[in-house]
């Protein structure tokens, strides 16, 4: 199985959406919420080049990025790829 991680926090939609889109296919993920403990934001910032948003999404620790990312990922094949990495 992978390893995927997902920054987010409590009340965003777009951290649901890519949640969503992962249980469809069947995957599990680690949820770091970085409303909670703002040592992880530090963290994610630090391992996402910068990015403020959530969510962040790591495969294999690998960055992925963003909603928008993970679903572009999954259009082009990316994701699949990654994933077929993993296994």
């Amino acid at each position: 199985m992978p390893k995927i991680e997902v920054y987010s926090s409590e009340r965003c939609p777009y951290c649901v959406a890519a949640k969503n889109l992962l249980k469809a296919k069947g995957l599990a993920w680690e949820e770091v919420r970085v409303d909670t403990d703002p040592a992880q934001r530090d963290t994610m910032l630090e391992r996402s080049g910068g990015r403020r948003t959530v969510p962040q999404i790591f495969i294999n620790d690998r960055h992925v990025g963003g909603y928008d990312d993970l679903v572009a990922a999954d259009r082009s094949g990316t994701l699949a790829q990654l994933l077929g990495a993993a296994a």
